[in-house]
């Protein structure tokens, strides 16, 4: 069942200080450049090796006992390319100083899910990766450590979302919603006076925007992956509803002009034929788009509030960037999702005490949700965005992201269902009925071979 979310009880969530302005960056998705700071590819397939070299009394230390137990190496694979020789040199030294024992080591990769997949799958993937929605719960105890025993220092967000039978796989890295991120004096220079509440406003102001000389929207169309807000975030605003790629299993025909889906990437099609994208959407670069909005040559982002404090890194004022609900329809009412981000696993075959505490580390101690710009995974913790305090005050309905359904995961596996692809798709194809159509007809395919 969806669960949606008034105002009242999400500010509790998501109230912040306006004088706490974030000063970090970057996002929790994939970004341009592969890198990694381990010695060899080694690293990447010592997961088993490394149980090994962890102490057997070493479970102690997720009940506040003894640090220095645990002992061998943590190699977590990560898709934020960006903090390699950065952040995450630092996030070593505190890590192996409350820790002495062990050697944390970080991988990154790029095209992370896809990748990711490939190394589950032959077994080479080390103690601690990230989890999305593309594996069925049902198969995380095959190849993940259940992760209930540790004793976080309060409540967290979606504690059971990568749950089966009881227990717990993934702990959620940071939470967001997805709105409009703007410069503010893009808006300022164009003549856009008000955040527009409805769809109807929004391509008033993108023609403002436009006729200034400054492109309204950058879609980032070439990356894809900042696409996903299409797929799954857009259709949970038009629909007042986060549960419609469950629902998808029920039916043959899950992609139509007339649903979610249709009406989502038509709107993103409609703003590529009136010009209020990058002029050529082949050729975007993500990189580069940080410094574009930052400098407001592009004036907006569709996407969650991690992407704020990269822009403000790539230059931008703190106080001149904005967020606002996307109004995706003419009612008037702000809605918006609000989402985990990737979740923590723990290789079970892998040091898993040590990485265990890995993961209790990052939520607790790292500072990551704040550098990232999150809503922090543990409830009490209050986030330090003031853009999120602007986002509320369009007093938004919430609804909040439902475990990801095991048939309709692997219907969409069995398919090789690529959603972005298939919106990059719709979007420059001159008949996008027939786009649909194909789609449709792989779902079919694959959900009579799924569903018995």
């Amino acid at each position: 069942m969806n669960k949606t979310i008034s105002y009242t009880m999400i500010s509790l969530l998501l109230v912040s200080s306006l004088a706490a302005c974030g000063s970090n960056n970057e996002s929790a998705n994939t970004n341009t450049n592969a890198a990694t700071n381990t010695a060899n590819a080694d690293t990447s397939n010592n997961a088993a090796a490394t149980n090994d070299a962890a102490t057997n009394d070493a479970a102690a230390t997720n009940d506040g006992g003894d640090t220095k137990a645990l002992s061998g190496k943590v190699v977590f694979l990560t898709n934020r390319t960006d903090m390699v020789d950065k952040e995450y040199n630092d996030y070593e030294k505190r890590f192996e100083a409350k820790y002495p024992g062990v050697d944390l080591q970080f991988e990154a990769i790029t095209d992370y899910e896809k990748n990711e997949k490939i190394r589950i799958a032959s077994g080479t993937y080390p103690d601690v990766v990230l989890l999305g929605g593309l594996i069925p719960n049902s198969d995380y105890p095959k190849y993940f450590a259940p992760l209930d025993d540790i004793k976080f220092s309060g409540d967290i967000y979606f504690k059971d979302f990568k749950s089966f039978e009881g227990k717990s796989y993934g702990i959620s890295s940071g939470n967001s919603t997805v709105g409009i991120v703007y410069n503010k004096k893009a808006f300022e220079k164009a003549g856009v006076t008000a955040v527009p509440k409805t769809y109807d406003e929004f391509l008033a102001a993108c023609q403002k925007l436009k006729d200034a000389g400054i492109v309204p929207l950058a879609s980032n169309f070439k990356d894809k992956w900042p696409l996903g807000a299409w797929s799954g975030d857009v259709p949970t605003i038009i629909g007042a509803a986060a549960d419609h790629q469950n629902k998808r299993k029920d039916t043959d025909t899950p992609f139509t002009m007339d649903n979610v889906y249709g009406k989502s990437w038509s709107i993103i099609r409609e703003l590529k034929e009136k010009g209020f994208l990058e002029k050529d959407v082949n050729s975007t670069n993500w990189e580069q788009s940080k410094k574009d909005v930052a400098q407001g040559n592009f004036a907006m982002y569709l996407l969650g509030n991690w992407v704020i404090n990269q822009v403000i890194d790539a230059g931008a004022p703190a106080s001149d960037v904005g967020f606002f609900p996307f109004p995706a329809d003419n009612s008037g009412q702000a809605k918006a999702p609000l989402n985990p981000d990737w979740f923590y696993g723990v290789n079970k075959d892998g040091n898993v005490e040590a990485a265990k505490a890995f993961v209790q580390w990052m939520i607790e101690e790292s500072g990551y949700d704040e550098f990232a710009g999150f809503i922090p995974t543990l409830k009490d913790k209050q986030p330090k965005l003031a853009q999120l305090a602007e986002f509320n005050t369009y007093n938004p309905t919430y609804f909040e992201a439902v475990a990801g359904d095991d048939v309709a995961t692997q219907i969409l596996n069995k398919a090789q269902i690529d959603q972005d692809a298939v919106l990059q798709e719709f979007v420059l194809s001159k008949n996008p009925q027939a786009v649909l159509d194909k789609v449709n007809e792989e779902w079919a395919k694959a959900k009579k071979q799924i569903v018995k």
